[in-house]
């Protein structure tokens, strides 16, 4: 029963025509030549697109054609010139910070200006011993007066003789070097002859020391730059002619 069945199947591939198929020595050939292409196209990639043709269209997506020169452009463009490279964070701090200017001396404080004080004035000078009964005495005290209104010192009239022996016991002291230094530095010494017949000069004598009487030499008034007296030793009586004396008599009226 078997037998019987498998026949007609057997009887079946038997009538089947067979596939036409390629003789081998066809076939061969083209094996190769299709093995040499895919080893080219691997090798060397697909076909560079000609320049200027149009963009391969998606289904459904209409074509964009690309404008003249763009690809070109890009194709000159040096591909290390399109990428930046980022900046350090050292030197972008450097490039933003302000440039310090280079310093090629340490910087000096500047000079302080100095304290405006009124420089002293030179001392003035001090008149030898003696009386010169030719001066014009009145010249003389006015131009006295008109220094001490511009230095501030007193004006010392010392009205004498040349004949007097303490008006020389006083010159004597006048001349000593701390006496001589409060004279020049608070005074103007003016000396006037009243030993003589100077009429004038007697007159100026009455004019500072108006109490009158007897005079006993030397006389010394003291006079402001304002033309006022402020001592006469007429009227109080002269400080003991030695250096302490008359400088004390000195710095007393000196201010």
């Amino acid at each position: 029963m078997t037998s019987r069945i498998l026949r007609p199947v057997r009887a079946a591939r038997r009538t089947t025509s067979p596939r036409s198929a390629t003789p081998l020595s066809v076939r061969l050939p083209l094996v190769a030549a299709v093995v040499v292409a895919a080893g080219l196209t691997a090798a060397c990639g697909p076909a560079a697109q000609p320049t200027g043709a149009a963009a391969p269209t998606t289904a459904g997506q209409p074509s964009q054609s690309l404008p003249a020169g763009t690809e070109s452009a890009s194709a000159e463009a040096s591909p290390t010139a399109s990428v930046t490279p980022t900046a350090s964070p050292s030197a972008s701090a450097s490039a933003g910070a302000s440039p310090t200017p280079s310093r090629a001396k340490a910087a000096t404080p500047a000079p302080k200006p100095s304290r405006t004080s009124t420089a002293p004035a030179p001392a003035a000078a001090v008149p030898g011993p003696g009386y010169d009964s030719g001066a014009d005495a009145q010249k003389l005290i006015d131009a006295a007066l008109r220094t001490a209104k511009a230095d501030g010192r007193m004006v010392l009239l010392d009205f004498g003789a040349n004949w007097c022996g303490n008006c020389k016991a006083a010159d004597k002291v006048f001349a000593q070097s701390p006496t001589a230094s409060i004279l020049g530095a608070s005074y103007h010494l003016v000396k006037v002859d009243i030993g003589g017949n100077s009429s004038a000069n007697s007159a100026l004598l009455r004019k500072y020391s108006p109490s009158g009487g007897t005079y006993k030499m030397p006389v010394l008034v003291v006079v402001s730059p304002s033309g006022t007296v402020r001592t006469d030793t007429h009227v109080t009586g002269n400080p003991a002619l030695t250096s302490d004396g008359i400088n004390s008599f000195l710095r007393q009226w000196a201010s």
